[in-house]
């Protein structure tokens, strides 16, 4: 395979054009892992496809002595939502499904990091993870055991000149309500209507619980994922599956508890896939390499906490190291028909992060 030319504008632009033709639903990520990593091999990285699929790729600029004093990790994931958008270039943007969320941003890794001049004593790591968006984040759960790094950068599209901070954590709650068959005129209330009256229930815990907190990343945020109904002729039944994105210091233990009580003996609820909110401080020495390099730029960084999650809820609270989330692209594109990259700031983004890489 030729290695696209990464030290050139052209090759960067054609390396995540490719990156995003290559079809990479959460579980299926084998194509895009592969060529990932012949790509970080032929640009000077040791490369390889890792026990969980990630492809990860390592630089090392020892000191002096031979050794090594900080390690950065640079995590993006490969994995995309469902939904084929024809990859195009048109009037200096890159449109497709993924090109904003994450594999710009992963692009804009393997592109610094290729062309970066490591300090002496730097250990360089680039993952490009898989199940990101499946809630399992099983790439990242993979690597939290396998580094410990000093700095991490999580790649998640946060605007060339944006710095993310942090994220709102996630509750996933899979509710089944089932009652006997009964007459639609008779006095039971079937089990949509106690479905429905719980849900209510659920919304009026999150209207009391926010009516003091006038920021977003500190209110429950819920959204009703799945929603039917069904019968078998014995007996009826309303499932439903919502997501609650959660503020920082949330006792979800104890909302969980109430989930339940609150369901009455007609309703079962599943809670799973929970993540706690995580937020880093903009005096964190890898903000402030940032700052400046955005500045330099001509820019004034702009700070921002997502009410979504990522894999920085993942990594962050075990490896405990000044973390950030960076990446073009703007996050309101994530997941839609429209999705596409600015190239113009694709190639910014390139460029800052390879700054904060030389002077970190």
């Amino acid at each position: 395979m030729n290695s696209f030319q990464l030290n050139t504008d052209d090759g960067a632009v054609n390396f995540l054009q490719r990156l995003v033709e290559i079809p990479s639903l959460s579980g299926e990520e084998t194509a895009v892992a592969r060529f990932l990593v012949q790509q970080m091999s032929l640009s000077g990285f040791t490369a390889q496809v890792d026990a969980a699929g990630n492809a990860v790729g390592q630089r090392s600029c020892p000191d002096a002595n031979g050794d090594i004093q900080q390690e950065i990790v640079l995590l993006g994931h490969m994995d995309t939502v469902p939904g084929d958008i024809p990859v195009r270039q048109e009037a200096g943007k890159l449109y497709g499904r993924g090109s904003v969320d994450a594999k710009g941003p992963l692009a804009t890794f393997v592109v610094a990091a290729a062309r970066a001049d490591l300090p002496p004593g730097t250990h360089l790591v680039v993952v490009g993870a898989v199940e990101e968006e499946a809630a399992t984040s099983k790439g990242a759960r993979h690597v939290v055991s396998k580094f410990q790094p000093t700095a991490c950068i999580i790649g998640e599209p946060s605007g060339w000149d944006g710095i993310t901070l942090g994220y709102k954590g996630r509750l996933l709650i899979d509710a089944c309500f089932a009652q006997p068959m009964s007459h639609t005129a008779g006095a039971e209330s079937g089990a949509a209507e106690l479905g429905l009256a719980w849900y209510n229930a659920v919304m009026a815990y999150i209207t009391q619980f926010n009516a003091d907190k006038s920021r977003l990343f500190n209110q429950l945020l819920p959204s009703v994922r799945e929603l039917h109904t069904s019968s078998d002729g014995l007996e009826n039944r309303l499932e439903m599956k919502l997501g609650i994105r959660l503020p920082p210091n949330f006792d979800v233990a104890e909302f969980e508890a109430w989930l339940q009580e609150s369901a009455g003996e007609a309703g079962t609820i599943r809670t799973y896939a929970h993540e706690p909110a995580i937020q880093s401080k903009r005096t964190n020495p890898l903000a402030q390499a940032f700052n400046r390099a955005i500045r330099q730029m001509g820019s004034v960084p702009s700070y921002k906490l997502k009410t979504g999650t990522s894999d920085m809820n993942v990594v962050g609270p075990i490896w405990n190291c000044p973390t950030v989330a960076y990446g073009p692209g703007d996050s309101a594109l994530d997941h839609t028909p429209d999705e596409h990259i600015v190239i113009k700031e694709y190639l910014q983004a390139i460029k800052i992060l390879q700054t904060v890489l030389t002077n970190l």
